[in-house]
């Protein structure tokens, strides 16, 4: 029996459902935890990838091609850990909650599915869609790049093309599962798929050896991946498998940065067009996102264009084969310390979120 959702504003549950009738974003109605102390990490499974975590996610059917386990590697030039998370069967972190939400829907018994994006979630649910049997419409801008066009279109999904801005796409996506037309494969939206993101902090922290870092600094848009870092060492935190939270820090791309405005003010007026894959203004989680940061005395900054681009040179230069987001995050860590938020000896990870094959 799939685990039922709930509002945690309104408390309405459901069966299945994309958002709550208050218009709030839903939650798993029970988050599972697992009993008894924290496992030796150096005898750890980990062959079953991210769901090696199954105690912790709130799906027993897996829709899988053996993701998760990403390499966490020193990044001297940086001073910090940086995970690879573009070394996933599709390039992108996206992976992480494509295969938890995929398998949400053939629990449900869902035979088409629905997802906007700009491209990276898109790839991602398109890929998983393909390997449970389930039909997919992915709505991208009309300006998607090639690369992650043909990703979509090479398995079997129907892509949409929608002129105009990132929230028109997201609009015509909503009219169709409005209709009918499919499940809302969300990546902002849908609980199933943070479930998923959630396991990069668990597999930080085996990593680490249940040790915590001080900071995690990540790119933030829908705050998909950022939220995920949130409920997963939150979960970890509760089963008493690590002691302590780090503190969240996000990296937005100047003109996109509705968070960084919120906790600092309107900054710089640069559009910061580079790091294309968080131009999110107006984020579905934002009232999620603000919390995450008071809960971690974290904090959000938007990056201009010239320090993102210039800190892609800097990672492929390291050997760090990236899209262009990925740097945002690496640049907001130099802000961060440059500005003392940051000390130059804390333990900071930062995930890499795409491959540089997709630009």
């Amino acid at each position: 029996m799939p685990t039922h959702l709930a509002c945690p504003d309104c408390g309405r549950t459901y069966e299945d459902r994309w958002r709550c009738e208050c218009g709030h974003p839903l939650e798993f109605a029970d988050r599972p935890l697992p009993d008894g102390p924290a496992p030796d990490p150096a005898a750890f499974d980990v062959r079953d990838g991210l769901w090696s975590f199954s105690e912790f996610i709130p799906v027993e059917r897996r829709v899988s091609l053996g993701e998760g386990t990403t390499p966490l590697v020193a990044a001297e030039g940086w001073n910090a850990q940086f995970k690879l998370e573009y070394v996933f069967p599709t390039g992108s972190f996206k992976d992480r909650g494509a295969t938890t939400t995929l398998s949400r829907a053939v629990e449900l018994g869902v035979d088409t599915v629905v997802e906007d994006s700009s491209g990276n979630a898109g790839a991602a649910i398109a890929t998983y869609a393909a390997r449970s049997g389930i039909d997919a419409e992915i709505y991208v801008p009309a300006s998607v790049k090639a690369s992650k066009l043909r990703a979509i279109e090479r398995t079997g999904a129907t892509p949409v093309r929608v002129e105009g801005s990132r929230q028109d796409v997201t609009d015509a996506c909503l009219s169709a599962v409005e209709s009918g037309d499919g499940w809302y494969a969300s990546h902002a939206w849908n609980p199933a798929f943070f479930a998923g993101t959630a396991t990069f902090a668990y597999e930080t922290a085996l990593q680490r050896d249940w040790d915590v870092p001080d900071a995690v600094v990540t790119p933030l848009g829908h705050g998909t991946l950022f939220l995920g870092a949130y409920y997963g060492f939150r979960a970890l935190y509760d089963a008493g498998w690590t002691d302590r939270m780090p503190r969240l820090l996000g990296a937005q791309a100047a003109g996109y940065a509705p968070i960084a405005a919120e906790l600092h003010g309107d900054g710089d007026p640069e559009t910061n067009d580079v790091a294309d894959g968080i131009q999110i203004r107006e984020p579905v989680q934002r009232e999620a996102i603000l919390g995450a940061i008071d809960d971690t005395d974290g904090d959000a900054i938007a990056l201009g264009e010239s320090a993102v681009a210039k800190e892609l040179d800097a990672l492929h230069r390291a050997g760090f084969y990236t899209e262009p987001t990925c740097a945002v995050a690496p640049a907001a860590l130099r802000a961060y310390r440059e500005r003392g938020v940051l000390d130059a000896d804390d333990d900071v990870v930062v995930p890499l979120t795409g491959s540089g094959l997709k630009q």
